[in-house]
């Protein structure tokens, strides 16, 4: 007996489906169905996974989806060729256009107008049955859905004879909603928490069995044995549905190109003009050979619309001034260079085309551009207005349940208390799933063991990982030369003028379409604002190409780990390597952003280089070309470029498969395609004369990173912005912070730190004033000039609470002409009682030579006086106001800024902590190494890095400094509340001296946060 299955939700049909869609293909593979269909409401952002599996498995998937018009009965369409396809996809996309983000308002004479080619199954009969079959004809159907219901026979029978009466053939199928039938507890929640209410409350809307299962051809033809042929049509259906995803073809737009050339003829004119701008003096022959090179493989793949693409929005940002650079594997392109879309000299450079483009891998190139955060969205705008909204779409992004949220939902279904769920809820971790729910339920006090508990942590189990909803990705657009709604619907995002497709990175990876990714980097938008306040007070343009390469004094810097607010390179990580490592030049530093990550961690890499790198350890190579391939990182390969030259020159492998290789050993792969690659690897490195033991030492090299090493290219790219942001530090530091401030949010540190920092490097810095303050942050020129430019005024854009609009109206109101009190303030602003109050709370009279205290009963003042009347009058009132303490003050400006020029917290608990012998952040850099401490303070960062094998890393803040702690799996599990929840932290443990890298090993900790409660210090001022 063969059966195909017409009707299924996944679990893209969001808070319906139970199973994840290649649940339902291997299932449904192993119950050797003739064919199985995914069929999401309104919906084919699941397909694509669905379409992998069944490739790998060997299953027959047919594309569909339920759609649901607000005046007929549900139907299913299922797609028979590529024509029927794209109005599928068209007719969901006109849906989603109309109605707000996840939702879908369909009416019947659109699907009528769509219908061509489509098979339609109705899920219900009765009044609409006859308007399908009349729009469909034979390619309607009536879907017949038994579950083991008290009249099974009785509903067949009706079904039957409205099938007799209309001439629509009656059709097996199962509403399936979760592969195996012990996901029923797991779709009874989902549907709770679609509901918002408990499984209890939401009765109604159950399903009365756990029938909505894959149920075997043996068990569908035992609930139709009356209507035999209901089941044999299923495999008459799938039959004639022919198409597949591997149908899709990808056009790229191509009007770029002026009229009377084609895409390729103008990209070379573009690269050769650009060839000739980069190199004044002639193009370098080895440039010349790659240009050559790279046109002809670009032409034949037939990439050259895209290249065209990425350098028109790069044009568009850089016309609109707006920072921007490409990085990534596009910068292992001499084309790209002479583009400008990357910043990477092929010269310099040993780049790697193949890398980035092969003919072998047939796959898309991607190229990543960054442009400054905060205008990024004008270039995604461009993109929209230039093709239209269905040629242009933002690449989704799935949003799935993490374990916090997984518990939250699930608990609430399952009729837990709010007060329970909130203490489970809290005390997971942040860092990873959580593999101890027991503990957590524990602690909550709800027993693991009882009922209710044990379902609660196999729920959680089971959510973790589903999709929650569609969001955004970071930037990625994809872009098409006809409709891009007949490749994939499309749907609005929550941000206005936003419209997203239903498919993710993944799924376009799988498909080999083509995206551009518009990314938004934080540093890039203060690297530009440096650059204008360096040009307006110390002259020099400054451009990302004209800063002064090798600066000893720059580099010297980045030895010492005095990086703060220096892009990459200012981790905890990071900042531990810079002492061992000491960059003296740009390559230097492509190493350093390289050296830090998953990859060559795991692959063992980082020691043998820092050994090898210090005279430790001799440098071998086993043949000269060889070490043409690893000389510049001392024999290690520390590249995806690297690994890929190894397969070529020591294995035989062109780039093409060296790049498959590559890919193969991602643990993302497939599994069974690793095996050929070994065999063809070792065999090849064989029979160029290495021994069988240095094969297989590559071969494990290339594995411990795959694809988790960083490109070379993409390190170079990011170094770049290394060092730039590094020289305008050590040149510019309140020019460099001023940027990072009218930044935010961005980096590693916040404004607190980043202020700090400049304190500690000289930068004067003054408070927000009405009379001296922008909106913005900027370099101090009034009472008297910058000295050597290290006077920072803070803006309102740093005040709490405070409106832009608000901000900026002061600015305009003061005009050339300061206030002159705060009577004359409110006059010519025309602020509210609680924006002068909110003011007055951050100090921002002090020009007026009033304190804040004096300021704020002024501001509560003002709504009681008749300003027309006293307008020629600064009134003031003659009540005595206490002064504030120290202690007071800064925690004033805490609550107004998250920051204070007055002081720290911990100085009034100094005396205390002197008592119980806990040391300054500072002294401990005086300590010598194994030396018992104990150290206090606020917690700036938590960071468990997944190569740290449950280390975890914590920065404290004190009134001298930062501490960085080192708190082992044991140590946190036993302190976990601590280590979590405190605000103020109490670390006692041994000093770690490696150089200049000063650690604290912790094995006790202690919550003192109640410390800072006393001092009446809220908890949002140190989020």
């Amino acid at each position: 007996m063969t059966y195909a299955e017409l009707h299924i939700k996944s679990n893209f049909s969001f808070l319906e489906g139970a199973s994840h869609p290649d649940e339902f293909v291997r299932r449904s593979g192993e119950l050797e169905y003739a064919a199985v269909a995914i069929t999401d409401r309104n919906s084919l952002a699941g397909v694509v996974r669905a379409h992998g599996a069944a490739k790998d498995l060997g299953v027959k998937l047919l594309i569909g989806a339920e759609i649901t018009p607000d005046d007929a009965p549900p139907v299913v369409l299922l797609a028979t060729d590529r024509a029927a396809y794209g109005r599928l996809a068209r007719l969901i996309t006109r849906g989603r256009r109309r109605a707000e983000k996840g939702e879908c308002r369909i009416g019947f004479d659109d699907v009528a107008e769509y219908a061509e080619g489509l098979i339609a199954a109705v899920v219900e009969g009765g009044k609409g049955l006859g308007s399908y079959r009349d729009v469909f004809g034979d390619r309607c159907y009536l879907l017949g859905e038994l579950h083991h219901g008290p009249d099974d026979r009785g509903r067949l029978d009706r079904l039957t004879a409205l099938s007799r009466d209309t001439g629509v053939p009656l059709v097996a199928a199962g509403d399936v909603y979760y592969h195996v039938r012990e996901r029923q507890a797991l779709g009874d929640v989902l549907t709770a928490i679609r509901h918002g209410t408990t499984v209890s409350g939401a009765r109604e809307h159950l399903r009365p069995n756990a029938q909505r299962y894959l149920k075997t051809p043996e068990e569908m033809a035992a609930l139709f044995a009356a209507m035999p042929e209901a089941i044999r049509r299923t495999v008459e259906i799938a039959e004639r549905c022919r198409f597949s995803l591997d149908e899709l073809r990808y056009d790229y737009p191509e009007e770029l190109a002026p009229k009377g050339q084609t895409p390729a003829e103008y990209l070379a004119e573009l690269t050769w003009t650009g060839a000739k701008n980069r190199y004044p003096d002639g193009v370098p022959e080895k440039v010349r050979g790659l240009l050559e090179h790279e046109l002809e493989l670009i032409e034949e793949l037939r990439y050259e619309a895209y290249f065209l693409t990425v350098w028109d929005l790069v044009r568009f940002a850089r016309g609109r001034g707006i920072l921007c650079q490409g990085r990534g594997s596009a910068a292992n392109s001499a084309v790209c260079y002479c583009l400008g879309i990357t910043s990477v000299d092929p010269e310099r450079m040993d780049v790697l085309f193949e890398r980035f483009v092969s003919r072998e891998r047939n796959e898309a190139p991607d190229i990543d551009v960054d442009f400054e955060h905060q205008r990024r969205e004008e270039v995604l705008q461009y993109l929209y207005e230039r093709y239209g909204r269905d040629r242009a779409g933002m690449t989704a992004e799935v949003i799935s349940y993490r374990s916090r949220s997984a518990i939250r939902d699930v608990g609430k279904a399952l009729g837990f208390s709010p007060e329970q769920v909130d203490a489970v809820a809290k005390r997971v971790e942040r860092f990873h799933d959580e593999p101890d729910m027991d503990q957590r339920l524990r602690g909550a006090g709800v027993d693991p063991h009882s009922p209710s508990g044990g379902q609660w942590i196999e729920l959680v189990d089971q959510l973790v990982g589903f999709p929650r909803h569609l969001s955004q990705h970071t930037g990625g657009m994809v872009m098409t030369q006809g409709r891009l709604s007949e490749l994939v619907p499309i749907e609005n995002a929550a941000m206005p003028d936003r419209t997203v497709i239903q498919w993710n990175k993944d799924d376009l990876d799988e498909l080999g379409i083509l995206k551009v990714d518009c990314l938004a980097l934080g540093m890039l938008s203060a690297i530009r604002r440096c650059f204008e306040l360096v040009e307006k007070h110390y002259g020099p343009a400054l451009t990302l190409a004209n800063i002064p390469e090798g600066d000893g004094d720059v580099y010297d810097m980045i030895c010492r780990a005095d990086t703060i607010g220096v892009f990459q390179i200012e981790s905890r990580a990071q900042m531990s390597m810079l002492p061992r490592l000491r960059p003296r030049c740009f390559y230097d530093l492509v190493i350093e952003v390289a050296i830090v990550r998953p990859g060559p961690i795991q692959g063992n890499m980082v020691h043998p280089y820092l050994r090898r790198r210090n005279g430790e350890e001799e440098v071998k190579y086993p043949s000269e070309a060889i070490r043409q391939v690893l000389h510049k990182t001392l024999g290690i390969p520390l590249f995806q470029e690297q690994a890929m030259r190894l397969a070529v020159v020591a294995a035989g492998f062109t780039p093409g498969e060296a790049d498959q290789l590559r890919r193969a050993m991602g643990a993302w792969r497939r599994p069974g395609v690793i095996d050929a690659f070994h065999e063809k690897l070792i065999d090849g490195m064989r029979n160029k004369g290495f021994s069988t033991e240095y094969a297989e030492s590559v071969f494990e090299q290339i594995r411990g990173f795959g694809s988790y090493g960083f490109p070379e290219s993409h390190a170079a790219s990011f170094a770049l912005l290394v060092y730039v942001s590094a020289w305008l530090k050590h040149h510019y530091p309140a020019a460099f912070t001023a940027a990072l401030l009218n930044s935010q949010p961005m980096g590693f540190y916040a404004p607190s730190q980043l202020v700090r920092n400049a304190k500690d490097h000289g930068v004067d810095v003054l408070p927000v004033d009405v009379n001296h303050s922008d909106y913005r942050c900027t370099l101090a020129d009034e009472d008297e000039p910058p000295q050597n430019g290290k006077r920072l005024r803070l803006g309102f854009n740093m005040l709490t609470g405070l409106a832009a609009d608000d901000a900026r109206g002061i600015e305009l109101a003061r005009g050339d002409r300061a206030f002159r009190s705060m009577d004359d303030f409110a006059r010519r602003t025309g602020f509210s009682r609680s924006v002068l109050s909110r003011l007055a709370k951050a100090d921002a009279f002090e020009s007026f030579k009033v304190d804040r205290r004096r300021a704020l009963w002024d501001a509560l003042a003002q709504d009681q006086k008749e300003l027309p009347l006293f307008d020629r009058m600064d009134l003031q009132s003659e009540a005595e106001l206490p002064k504030m303490s120290p202690a007071e003050e800064v925690l004033a400006d805490y609550r107004s800024l998250g920051l204070s020029l007055k002081g720290h917290p911990l100085e009034f608990l100094r005396s205390g902590l002197d008592q119980d012998d806990v040391a300054t952040a500072k002294r401990l850099g005086t300590l010598p190494d194994g030396k018992p401490v104990r150290v206090a303070g606020i917690v700036l960062v938590r960071q468990r890095p997944g190569t740290a094998k449950g280390i975890t890393f914590v920065t404290l803040e004190d009134e001298t400094g930062t501490a960085n702690l080192i708190i082992r799996a044991n140590v946190w599990k036993r302190f976990r509340e601590a280590a979590m929840g405190a605000k103020l932290l109490l670390a006692t443990g041994r000093l770690q001296r490696q150089g200049r890298v000063v650690h604290v090993l912790v094995n006790r900790l202690e919550d003192l946060s109640p410390r800072l409660e006393e001092l009446r210090l809220k908890s949002r001022d140190f989020r």
